[in-house]
């Protein structure tokens, strides 16, 4: 038997007054995910172990298996590898967004929705001027980009930006953790000192590039500051096939650097898709395709999807509903619509890897509803695939490395 998983960013949510107290997955029109839950067997999910905040880097890594006390390491070198930068034992790397500040507080995390082309510009103009033989900037995809130091320490405590919309960004600057000194690296200290010397410096250069300035006078917001966060080293993990014998080869379908970081590492082909953006506009039939073909060769695919999770940050409940509307119908289905005909059974996984909710605009640390389907298995009660239903799915409450453990089965 095949496997896929299919997830969406950020998808679930709460429930919302303005749609008369139900959740977005209650309100949106999800036939798809709908029969599948009503044809197999839901429940709900931990992704995030106690001691770590509701990042995807860390709800991923669960899904897919992984004990987070074996190979946590942060995002950056996660994202690291999926640019195709290769670590070294002395390297820290670190995410390092590009966002838009504005009257002192942090207004979007994403600089404006940059484009790779737009934020490329930046980072090697940041790069030019700031780096040296310690200090390394490296494009990665849109906003979404990297940072290295070399003896970085990565026992400090940085806040993500999309924790923090509309908010004061000074009081959320780089601070060390305390017994974090470590042998050959700087200290947490000097480690969170030059970090924030680069974020203060990069507005001033940010501030005056052309491209800045034509956005100011097109009433777009700047992308004028960096904001570093989720450092570590380099990670040591088993690959998928290793710890699920089945899996022989699997790939993975993202346009997010940070999921192909964690496919590269999980020994996952990384498939590339044109117009896949990480936004409402990626493009779905593109990604469904890619997860076809590589089901025809592969054991197993990833499928990740980001775009509820950018609509969740955003606060915009409207377009939140559309990307998951259109997760059931130009992804789910077509799937489902394909390999239903096919001689060797696929076994299909829907879910989200936390909530993004609209009226939070961040992450929250609760369960996930989840859905299993395939040719044969006993279906539970349950009729549709929400927050709400999932909660008498007959799988129960999963945690973290349980859920691969039973989807694998």
């Amino acid at each position: 038997m095949k496997h896929i998983i299919i997830l969406g960013d950020g998808m679930a949510d709460h429930a919302v007054e303005r749609l008369g107290g139900k959740t977005l997955l209650q309100h949106a029109d999800t036939p798809y995910m709908d029969m599948l839950a009503k044809k197999g067997r839901t429940g709900r999910l931990v992704t995030v172990p106690d001691g770590y905040s509701p990042g995807s880097e860390v709800a991923n890594t669960a899904i897919l298996g992984y004990d987070l006390d074996k190979v946590y390491e942060g995002r950056g070198p996660l994202e690291a590898a999926s640019i195709g930068y290769e670590m070294q034992p002395e390297d820290m790397a670190i995410r390092c967004n590009i966002i838009t500040l504005a009257d002192g507080n942090i207004k979007n995390h994403h600089g404006g929705h940059l484009t790779t082309e737009d934020g490329d510009k930046l980072i090697k103009l940041l790069d030019e001027k700031l780096g040296n033989d310690r200090v390394r900037f490296i494009t990665g995809i849109q906003y979404r980009h990297l940072l290295v130091i070399k003896g970085g320490n990565k026992h400090i405590v940085c806040s993500p930006p999309h924790d923090h919309p509309d908010q004061p960004w000074q009081p959320l600057l780089v601070k060390p953790e305390e017994g974090g000194e470590e042998d050959g690296r700087m200290t947490p200290q000097e480690t969170a000192d030059l970090i924030n010397d680069l974020i203060l410096k990069s507005q001033k250069i940010l501030e005056e590039h052309p491209l800045n300035k034509q956005r100011a006078a097109e009433g777009k917001d700047m992308a004028n500051s960096i904001w570093p966060w989720s450092p570590g080293y380099r990670p040591s993990m088993e690959t998928i096939g290793e710890m699920f014998p089945e899996v022989r080869q699997g790939s993975v379908i993202s346009a997010v650097d940070l999921i192909r970081g964690i496919g590269h590492y999980a020994g996952l082909k990384i498939v590339v898709v044109d117009g896949a953006t990480g936004l409402y506009n990626t493009n779905y039939e593109g990604k469904a395709q890619a997860a076809i073909e590589a089901l025809r060769n592969d054991d197993f695919v990833f499928l990740h999807v980001e775009a509820s999770d950018e609509a969740g940050h955003d606060g915009d409940l409207d377009l939140k509903l559309r990307t998951i509307e259109n997760l059931d119908r130009r992804i789910v289905e077509p799937i489902y619509n394909e390999v239903k005909t096919w001689d060797e059974p696929v076994a299909i996984a829907v879910l989200p890897d936390h909530p993004t909710p609209v009226e939070i605009r961040t992450h929250v640390k609760e369960p996930v509803p989840f859905l299993i389907y395939y040719p044969g298995i006993e279906p539970d009660e349950v009729r549709e695939y929400d927050e709400v239903s999932c909660v008498r799915g007959s799988y129960g409450l999963l945690r973290m490395q349980e859920f691969m453990e039973t989807f694998m089965k």
